[in-house]
């Protein structure tokens, strides 16, 4: 029988299972497995300055496609460095392969350099985590760990020690059943007429829909047609189901709108499509609520239910559709629809630039972007006040597409999941909306971007703070400590690491600004001032909120900071 290493086995059948590029940092534990990659064509290596940046660059293609994307990371902190992209990978339900060197099989146990044990570090983020040690092994085990990745949707890791890599085994073709299955999945019949009548009965039914509707929208529009109901999304919902759609009315949640709040809790029957919302705080008490999710593990998980079914959206509303009927009164859908309009008419009162007046309002950037941005761009953000105005002003009309670390909301995300979504999608407009303080945590992977000749456009919302945290602390009355950022130009970073640099602080200068960026054919870098001051307002506002911002405000005047009170009514109440 044939003999060949490990390693090469390793790289043919990730190659049988689609796979184009492996992202990661270099290192002499994955040596054998680079020496492979170096020998072909239809393999890349991904050279990346972080290894976090390679597991975030690996789930945003994977998200993007739904195929296998892999990351590798050299042994002890290599390997490491993943966890954290790879966590928010797992909680985004995409499927990534990490591979994790080790270090000698012989060591092992012996508290050797850079000694840690990948098969129980990466456990509570991925389905299938297990170390190769002998050669024979890697076929059956590797094989298994990616048709976990790709029919659970999450994340494997394979831990492989160098000198097991280099090793010779026996030669066996890859195995057909490494791919992509996409099984449908629907309620019984009997289950589908107890939804009919749930929904029959329902007076006001309000729809609360998920990522978990990608594929449906046809479906979605007709249920709510027959149900006039309103459709809620949620945050990872809204590139799926938002555009060409007459009853959305909008998010809930800590960044939603007051619309989209009420549209649920005025409801008498709440029907939760594909979403497992996490925050309970926003669910009817007294409604009827039903829920369909593919994953029965998330039924209930939430909010008690009064009907839980186990379903793909799209198969279960073409199942129940024709059991429906339409009902005459349209007025809780008229009623929100109205409430929505009224909320966009506020958003966009709020996002105006007057030249001269500084500092820019975030919301004029994020609108800027939203016009100047190409029709199927891709967008990534950052947490915290990035995300809320991606969420309020980026138009989702059916091609953009929309990237963050909604679940695990780690910092740092949009610059590693803008290098995997350019590569993935080399002809079409990457976006980043990055905050100052994400940039900084991953900046070394602007030479990343230079030396890929990745033309990722990133527009830094720059307001010297990490600015959703320090509004945190104000709703809870803390006065805020350790959140200020002292930033340097990041144009002239830019332009240090070989990207377009370009400095904005007058919102007169912001179109020319992004649209040169936007033009420039390679990577560019707009760095935008902005109001630190400037306020999210949640969709309804709790009694403890109140209470908490008075006593932040209390506290500054008695501590000798009532400049900034006084600066935070300015920038909200004078604009």
């Amino acid at each position: 029988m044939k003999q060949t290493s490990v390693a090469e086995i390793v790289i043919e059948t990730l190659v049988a299972a689609g796979v184009k590029r492996i992202y990661g940092v270099v290192g002499d534990s994955l040596n054998g497995i680079l020496e492979e990659i170096g020998q072909r064509k239809d393999l890349e290596w991904i050279p990346v300055r972080h290894e976090e940046t390679a597991a975030f660059a690996a789930g945003a293609q994977a998200h993007l496609t739904g195929e296998l994307a892999v990351c590798a990371g050299s042994c002890g902190p290599g390997n490491m460095h993943l966890i954290n992209g790879l966590y928010d990978c797992h909680r985004s339900r995409v499927p990534v392969l990490a591979i994790a060197a080790q270090i000698p099989s012989l060591e092992i146990g012996s508290n050797y350099f850079q000694e840690t044990h990948p098969d129980q570090l990466f456990r509570n983020c991925s389905h299938y985590c297990e170390l190769v040690s002998q050669s024979s092994q890697i076929p059956r085990v590797l094989e298994i760990a990616i048709q976990a990745a790709l029919s659970k949707q999450g994340v494997s890791v394979v831990a492989i020690s160098v000198d097991v890599a280099l090793r010779q085994t026996p030669y066996r073709k890859p195995s057909a059943s490494i791919k992509r299955l996409q099984p449908l999945l629907q309620p019984s019949a009997e289950e589908v007429s107890r939804l009919a009548d749930f929904l029959n009965k329902g007076r006001s039914v309000t729809i609360l829909a998920g990522a978990g509707c990608a594929g449906a929208h046809a479906e979605l529009l007709q249920l709510a047609e027959k149900l006039k109901s309103p459709i809620v999304s949620t945050l990872r919902g809204r590139e799926h189901l938002e555009y060409d759609n007459p009853y959305h009315v909008g998010l809930t949640g800590l960044i939603g709108f007051s619309s989209g709040y009420h549209a649920i809790m005025d409801c008498d029957t709440l029907l939760m499509l594909g979403t497992d919302f996490p925050y309970t705080q926003f669910y009817p008490e007294k409604a009827t609520i039903i829920q369909i999710d593919r994953r029965g593990e998330n039924l209930g998980r939430r909010t008690r239910l009064d009907l839980g079914l186990i379903g793909d959206v799209k198969e279960t509303l073409t199942a129940v559709l024709g059991q429906l009927e339409t009902k005459a009164d349209d007025g809780h859908l008229k009623k929100f629809v109205h409430a929505y309009q009224e909320v966009r008419k506020g958003l966009e009162d709020l996002a105006v630039g007057h030249p001269g007046k500084k500092p820019i309002h975030p919301q004029y950037l994020a609108k800027m972007v939203d016009l100047i941005a190409a029709d199927d761009a891709i967008f990534s953000c950052d947490v915290g006040t990035p995300t809320i105005w991606a969420a309020r002003y980026l138009t989702m009309n059916g091609r953009r597409r929309l990237l963050g670390s909604f679940n695990h909301g780690s910092m740092a995300n949009a610059l590693p999941q803008a290098i995997g979504a350019q590569l993935e999608f080399p002809s079409r407009q990457v976006v980043t909306f990055s905050g100052d303080g994400g940039l900084g945590m991953l900046l070394g992977d602007l030479l990343s971007l230079s030396q890929l000749k990745t033309p990722v456009k990133i527009v830094v919302f720059n307001n010297g703070a990490l600015g959703f945290v320090e509004l945190e602390m104000k709703a809870a009355g803390f006065l805020g400590y350790g959140t200020v950022l002292h930033e340097p130009n990041f144009a002239d970073l830019a332009k240090t690491a070989g990207l377009l640099g370009i400095r904005v602080e007058d919102p007169a200068d912001i179109k020319a600004a992004l649209t040169e960026a936007f033009n420039h054919q390679g990577p560019a870098l707009v760095d935008v001032v902005v109001n630190r001051m400037e306020l999210s307002m949640p969709p309804t506002i709790k009694l403890d909120q109140a209470v908490g911002f008075n006593l932040w405000a209390l506290k500054a005047v008695l501590s000798g900071r009532g400049d900034e009170v006084i600066d935070l009514a300015v920038s909200n109440l004078i604009r």
